[in-house]
């Protein structure tokens, strides 16, 4: 019943016409009712047994409601109810910005059913430092178009200090250039920003110097925001470090994270080392001295946070390529443009290779390479012309060659795919579940994906594109009781609203949004892997977005209820500007 006919009724009722009493029998208490859940609220406390009754997009009641009434009543027999998770390092916004009417691939790609499947609800985007511009005219295009999780925005500090520097970004900037990208993180606030982003391993940020993210990061914390940072190296060197090419003493991750640490304690602001990791195989077990440099800035009360996905390998190992990038044209720095022109790589390592200074420098290149990224017994080739070598690693093909493994990465490129940097497409497993683990254990700890959208007739992805939220719930928590599920739900959903400062979400509690996932934990399973990435995981029964259902019986239901969530006075704006801070007051 529409409230037109309801008010017809009450009036027919106040007119003598009919009963008070039929007019409350028509009228259920809730739009959605889900009976007999226990729910898990997001806090990190144990669940409880309570109903939750769901009314105009919002959770209005949780606790005894057997006798209620509501347009659908759900029967969870005993199924968990969470808040919905909120991946604060996302990269869903190329896909959120796809063009499209209902039912075209772009309106398929917004619904983000990768993510949305996992029991994601909300996603975090304008990551690594890179952002449209400006904000506002994003902010447009994504309003208008409709998309299935909301989605919160930030500033790219790589974005600004181009603007700011032009085409010279290769030196630090001067302070008018720093002023100017104060003006524009503020402008960006101002148009409904979360806060800055940051990838200094990327171009251009490469070149910036600490003291010039103190006054951006500033500028961040005085609109209300917080700063999220890509590491500067996530190892023993950053990935452009070059050792034939570089001089020595690149920063390490031990730096990198006493640079956040100082950024967060000069300035006061929340500051998320994002995906945190300890890369390469010369560099595992060093998880333990960077949670120590943490826990201790923490106790002296330093807003360090960080956040991690439970994989132990990372979105580059995916396309590993051992031969350094100088040998080509056009290879770039640190993410900066390259040639988009065919070129016979074979050649072009050939001819280095006639060269005996230049040959001597590629080998030493690619084995610096091969210990990156973990290893050449954790170096596996997923695609190559000669289909017997798919799924086997390098060490292993070194010793079916009766070759060193650097020369197993001459051989990929000579005898594979020619126009093809590598010749072969190799994954790495660059990280040791030792730190991942460790990682995992601690209350500062979000569970991010890194991760943008897919659809499975997609080419390769990460498997953290489909399995991240499950997996580290399964796995991490349930498996090898790393932390709690307790705690593993609230790294993915009180935590990151905290942070963000979204006060309506992230936890199942009366009065806040209803963003919601039922998860059947023994069921709950990640099932993608990095030869079959696109497989949805199971055991995520429903999921609601504003009281509608993105997932229902475990089924996509390709619906676009999701807004751009904006920082508000005590709450975020919906989308037609109105803002939440009354419901959220109690939060």
């Amino acid at each position: 019943m529409n409230r037109r006919d309801l008010r017809t009724l009450v009036v027919a009722a106040s007119l003598g016409f009919l009963p008070v009493a039929a007019v409350a029998a028509q009228e259920p208490a809730f739009d959605i009712l889900l009976r007999g859940g226990r729910v898990l609220d997001g806090t990190g406390n144990p669940w409880f047994r309570a109903d939750v009754g769901i009314r105009d997009g919002r959770i209005v009641r949780v606790g005894d409601l057997a006798d209620a009434t509501a347009g659908r009543v759900v029967e969870l027999d005993g199924r968990y109810v969470v808040p919905g998770f909120i991946d604060i390092h996302s990269h869903a916004d190329q896909g959120l910005d796809e063009a499209g009417d209902a039912g075209s691939e772009g309106a398929r790609r917004r619904a983000a059913p990768n993510l949305v499947s996992q029991g994601v609800t909300t996603v975090v985007v304008n990551q690594d430092g890179r952002s449209p511009w400006p904000i506002a005219d994003q902010r447009a295009r994504l309003e208008s178009r409709g998309h299935g999780p909301n989605a919160a925005l930030m500033v790219g500090h790589n974005t600004i200090r181009a603007m700011a520097l032009g085409d010279d970004v290769m030196r630090p900037s001067t302070p008018a250039e720093v002023e100017r990208m104060t003006e524009l993180v503020e402008q960006g606030m101002a148009e409904g920003a979360y806060g800055l982003s940051a990838g200094l391993e990327y171009f251009p940020g490469i070149w910036s110097e600490t003291s010039e993210l103190f006054p951006l990061v500033e500028a961040a914390g005085r609109g209300g925001g917080l700063y999220i940072v890509h590491e500067r190296s996530s190892g023993m060197t950053p990935m452009w470090f070059w050792p034939s090419q570089d001089d020595p003493g690149p920063p390490t991750m031990i730096e990198t994270i006493i640079e956040d640490i100082e950024v967060a304690e000069r300035t006061g602001v929340t500051t998320v080392a994002t995906h945190i990791k300890a890369r390469g195989s010369d560099f595992w077990g060093a998880g333990r001295a960077l949670v120590d440099l943490i826990e201790r800035a923490r106790a002296r009360g330093v807003p360090i946070w960080a956040d991690q996905y439970p994989y132990n390998t990372t979105g580059s190992d995916g396309s590993t390529v051992l031969l350094p990038r100088w040998i080509f044209p056009g290879g770039g720095f640190g993410g900066g443009p390259r040639s988009r022109e065919a070129v016979d790589y074979a050649s072009r390592l050939t001819e280095a290779l006639g060269d005996p200074l230049r040959s001597e420098e590629v080998r030493l290149d690619i084995a610096h390479e091969i210990g990156r990224r973990g290893g050449p017994e954790n170096l596996v080739v997923m695609d190559h012309p000669d289909e017997t070598l798919v799924g086997k690693t390098v060490a292993e093909l070194a010793a079916e060659w009766n070759a060193f493994p650097v020369d197993v990465a001459i051989r990929l490129q000579l005898e594979g795919y020619r126009t093809r940097p590598g010749g072969a497409r190799l994954r790495g497993f660059s990280l040791s579940e030792i730190d991942v683990e460790e990682f995992s254990a601690h209350p500062w700890l979000v569970t991010a994906s890194d991760a943008g959208i897919a659809l499975p007739d997609d080419g390769p992805v990460h498997a953290r594109f489909y399995g991240t939220f499950p997996r580290k719930i399964k796995r991490y928590a349930m498996d090898l009781d790393v932390l709690s599920v307790e705690s593993a739900v609230r790294s993915m959903t009180s935590l990151p609203a905290q942070l963000m400062g979204i006060r309506n979400r992230g936890l199942i509690r009366e009065g806040l949004v209803a963003d919601i996932a039922v998860l059947d934990l023994d069921e709950l399973q990640d099932h993608a892997t990095f030869f079959e990435p696109h497989q949805y995981p199971s055991g995520v029964d429903f999921v609601l977005v504003a009281g509608t259902f993105v997932v229902d019986e475990g089924e996509l239901t390709w619906a676009l209820p999701g807004v751009v969530l904006t920082p508000g006075a005590g709450g975020e704006s919906n989308a037609d500007g109105e803002s939440n801070a009354d419901e959220a007051a109690g939060c």
